[in-house]
């Protein structure tokens, strides 16, 4: 999902995500049941919104499920080592900060 698509705006409802990914309501639901999908409830429970980090997450889980033909296990499997990828990598982006910072400390002593 391209986010300039939908310009600035921060939250759709289900029925706009239900549009735009040509989905029916129950297989969205089904996702939020399995803990694939977490949209956010205000003071209404019925008033669910999703984030674009949802809506991506949710393009992919569309991708999985009609185009190579994975199970919901196996998504949940995917969707847990792609965030997995990415906590490693900021870990690692962190770790590579911490270490131009202190070469650059260094050189400068030296």
């Amino acid at each position: 999902m391209d986010k300039q698509e939908h310009g600035t705006k921060k939250f759709w409802t289900v029925t706009e995500v239900v549009e735009i990914f040509r989905i029916n309501k129950q297989f969205l639901d089904n996702l939020e049941k399995e803990d694939l999908l977490c949209p956010v409830c205000h003071e209404d429970p019925n008033a669910k919104l999703f984030s674009i980090n949802e809506l991506e997450k949710l393009h992919l889980i569309k991708l999985l499920s009609e185009d190579m033909d994975v199970n919901l296990p196996g998504i949940e499997i995917i969707l847990r080592m792609r965030q997995n990828m990415f906590e490693m990598r900021r870990q690692f982006d962190a770790i590579l900060k911490d270490l131009t910072e202190n070469l650059r400390e260094t050189l400068r002593k030296e």
